[in-house]
């Protein structure tokens, strides 16, 4: 059985691990009883962990046709002749908008129906949330025909529940050993203070013989040293022991256990967070903040290159060989090509597309691109952040930046910390049109 990645932009890496069988179609029937077959739909739903009847309906629905699919036989079927080349790619928008994650691009997706009626992909990989679009047809019959619960779900709610009664009953039983210590310590005090009063009496009889003396009787010596052991076990209950979590206190620990290379090995996990606090300069999630000295010299260095007119792929060669992260350079390349600039940012874009699409080439080189644009139009007396949304646009057009990308930045800008920045209010005009003109589209 030959096989495909799953997802267009992963067609080309050869060591893709999420795989899919190539469509197979027949067409059966002749006149107005003529109908597509797909064959392999069965292997196909399976590799995509989503249920064959999902696949049949969505076909249906965007051919604007009658589907079916058998359950007993695994059959499915659209009515009228249709090409394999048709049904693949639109077979590839429903994996784009049922199975990839929204955030990560990967398939290990599981569809979730909320109680408010809406249909999430839940990410087992990064864990993203991705909201699909409720105005597709195919939502109304996924709320109508959900998909099965795992078992495994099922058997891990029941051992929560299990580990929820056992760890009551180990507290009810702690309450009870507490009571009956107490009762037990009542019960000692009072045979310990009648022991001590049989004691003086007998010592204030005087000095006479031994035959005087009588010794204790051994039930009396046994209630003794059961109020003794009582005490005992008391006093280690009051003793709090506590153990020193200090990164001295483990270093030490470590130290007398292990020899001294292997000891320098454990503990260089536990430095190693120490130090990327300490790291001047850094934003919380790794980017530089745009102040430190060598992110400075990093944006003077790609000014010069333009200055130069250093051709595209030539400028990406030499910002690898700079230290720094992606969107550290991503970053300076944006704020060299638009820093001095007052009006027209949307021109500047497109007079230096070649640039900016040598930059997003890269995996994952759209968002960083967004996150760059973002950073710089942010900024305080910047005129980038009225002219962001023309940007955008100009940088849209020009098949620099893809709608699904721009809409994924928007959406997690909106939920990020800084979601009531004045950047989101600017950009909404521009992802209203871009809605619009794909729902537009689809109607047509």
């Amino acid at each position: 059985m030959a096989l495909q990645n799953i997802g267009a932009s992963n067609s080309d890496d050869a060591f893709y691990r999420y795989k899919m069988p190539r469509m197979i179609t027949k067409i059966e029937g002749r006149g107005n009883g003529i109908k597509t077959n797909i064959v392999n739909m069965v292997d196909i739903a399976k590799a995509l962990a989503r249920p064959a009847a999902y696949t049949t309906k969505y076909f249906g629905c965007e051919l604007g046709a009658q589907s079916k699919f058998d359950e007993k036989t695994g059959t499915s079927h659209v009515n009228g002749a249709h090409d394999t080349a048709k049904l693949a790619g639109l077979l590839e928008n429903f994996i784009k908008k049922y199975v990839q994650c929204y955030g990560c691009r990967n398939p290990e997706t599981e569809i979730l129906i909320t109680k408010t009626q809406m249909i999430q992909l839940k990410c087992a990989a990064c864990g993203f949330l991705s909201d699909v679009d409720m105005r597709d047809k195919l939502t109304t019959f996924i709320i109508k025909n959900p998909p099965e619960v795992k078992k495994g779900s099922k058997d891990k709610k029941a051992m929560r529940r299990a580990e929820k009664e056992r760890l009551k009953e180990g507290e009810a039983a702690d309450e009870e050993m507490k009571k009956l210590k107490k009762e037990v310590k009542k019960k000692g005090s009072s045979t310990s203070k009648s022991v001590s009063a049989k004691s003086t009496s007998s010592k204030k009889k005087g000095s006479g013989s031994d035959e005087d003396r009588t010794s204790p009787t051994h039930s009396q010596v046994e209630e003794i040293e059961a109020a003794h052991d009582h005490d005992e076990d008391e006093d280690d209950d009051d003793v709090q022991w506590q153990t020193d979590t200090s990164l001295d206190a483990a270093r030490q620990r470590i130290q007398e256990q292990l020899s001294a290379v292997t000891a320098d090995m454990v503990m260089l996990s536990t430095t190693e967070p120490e130090k990327k606090k300490k790291a001047p300069g850094k934003a919380s999630d790794g980017s530089d903040s745009g102040n430190s000295t060598d992110y400075r010299k990093l944006v003077g260095e790609v000014k010069a290159s333009l200055k130069k007119g250093i051709g595209a792929k030539e400028l990406q060669s030499n910002l690898a060989a700079f230290p720094g992260s992606a969107q550290e350079k991503i970053s300076a390349l944006y704020e060299a090509i638009f820093d001095g600039i007052d009006k027209g940012f949307a021109k500047e874009a497109i007079k230096k597309k070649g640039y900016l699409v040598a930059a997003v080439a890269e995996e994952e080189g759209s968002q960083l691109l967004l996150h760059a644009i973002e950073e710089f139009s942010s900024k305080p007396n910047s005129n980038a952040l009225k002219e962001v949304a023309l940007v955008l646009k100009a940088l849209y057009d020009a098949d620099v930046l893809e709608e699904e990308h721009i809409v994924q930045w928007y959406l997690k800008g909106l939920k990020g910390d800084n979601k009531d920045s004045q950047i989101w209010k600017n950009v909404k005009p521009f992802i209203d049109w871009l809605q619009t003109a794909e729902s537009e589209s689809e109607e047509e």
